[in-house]
């Protein structure tokens, strides 16, 4: 075998072909972990936000969006009066009826975004438990507590919605109360506002849904009571069930995503095949004498071959520290909420198989192509 320091010199023979084998090996990585973690970060907090111990009803037609349902105020005491075994704490059921609407608000500095907005009770607490209250209070008439990754949702500094800070909702001034984190879920990028202001601004006398925390009562027994009153025309769904759907409605953006990082690392990964032709092309009466004087191909393969992964290992290395730096930790905004992109052990390892594969699979036919010529011939060429 080749000594390994000879694969290391020849590195730096040529310093441009290193730089772009380097370059282009880092492009396709990075591309690669963007993309793993932007479908993991939505996937987990997707998958986060919903509870098996929650059941939604909602208008039936609208199983799909929240936003378009409409409820009867009336179902809210229908459910609370029909269906037992619901959790309860301290005397209050379980059972939140809410108002959700998607609509543009305006901050004091005039910056106007849309926000997912939910009107609430106080005892929406007993059915979103992983909402807490970071500082202030629940919101009150003329009031609305803000989701810890709303400015990101919004796009603007977090002193905007800052608690006392007022924010326009058309006309209308809202006081922030206070703000609220739902960790790993896209409620705390939302506004909560009271339930009847919500109604009052939006227009309108029906809820969007109505959120149960199930107890000694089964999905069974919910669904039977949908069946039983008609007249409400609601549908149950889990809201772990519900929130799957959701993920399978944003399959097509990670389609495109992943289609995306693969188009440019298709044109980076060709560049780079060119660069390795052009290089051992220029090497086949080197690979040539080192035969005649005794090296197998084997060894002289395995030696391109770890050439070709310091190269792609070194730029690996350069998409891992740019990753950590433009990408670990960033919220990413999307129509219902916002997600972070974390460097989790699945995204890390995706990036570091496929450094490991551009340097030894796209090595191949270069390297083929470089020692597959006869030793006479390949002692004649130029």
């Amino acid at each position: 075998m080749l000594p390994f320091t000879y694969a290391l010199r020849n590195l730096f023979r040529d310093p441009s072909r290193l730089a772009q084998t380097v370059g282009g090996s880092a492009l396709v990585v990075l591309l690669l972990i963007a993309a793993v973690a932007l479908n993991q970060g939505m996937d987990s907090v997707l998958s986060a936000s919903g509870s098996a111990q929650n059941v939604i009803l909602l208008g039936k037609g609208s199983e799909e969006s929240i936003e378009r349902s409409e409820v009867s105020i009336d179902a809210e005491s229908a459910a609370a009066t029909s269906i037992t075994g619901v959790q309860s704490k301290l005397g209050v059921s379980a059972i939140s009826g809410e108002i959700v609407y998607q609509a543009p608000i305006k901050t004091e500095a005039g910056v106007e975004e849309p926000a997912l907005l939910r009107g609430v009770l106080e005892k929406a607490l007993l059915v979103h438990t992983t909402v807490s209250l970071l500082e202030g209070s629940f919101p009150g008439p003329g009031e609305a507590m803000v989701g810890h990754l709303a400015h990101r949702k919004l796009g603007v500094d977090e002193e905007e919605l800052a608690v006392g800070k007022n924010f326009y909702f058309g006309d209308t001034a809202v006081r922030i109360s206070g703000r609220f984190t739902a960790p790993g879920t896209v409620l705390e990028s939302e506004i909560w506002f009271d339930r009847n202001d919500l109604a009052s601004l939006t227009q309108r006398d029906s809820l969007s849904s109505i959120t149960l925390r199930l107890d000694s009562v089964d999905m069974d027994d919910v669904e039977l009571f949908t069946f039983q009153r008609n007249d409400l025309e609601l549908s149950a769904i889990r809201e772990d069930h519900y929130y799957e759907k959701l993920s399978i409605f944003y399959e097509p953006i990670k389609i495109m995503t992943w289609v995306t990082a693969a188009l440019v690392a298709a044109g980076a990964i060709f560049g780079g095949l060119n660069t390795l032709y052009a290089a051992f092309a220029a090497r086949i009466k080197e690979m040539a004498t080192l035969q005649s004087i005794g090296y197998t191909r084997t060894a002289l393969f395995v030696s391109l071959i770890q050439e070709s992964l310091l190269a792609t290992l070194t730029g690996t290395l350069l998409a891992f520290i740019l990753a950590y730096f433009l990408l670990d930790g960033r919220t990413v905004p999307f129509s219902i909420g916002t997600f972070t992109l974390t460097l989790t052990p699945t995204v890390i390892i995706s990036g570091l198989v496929t450094g490991i594969l551009l340097g030894s699979l796209g090595t191949l036919p270069p390297a083929m192509r470089c020692l597959l010529p006869s030793l006479p011939k390949a002692l004649r060429s130029s």
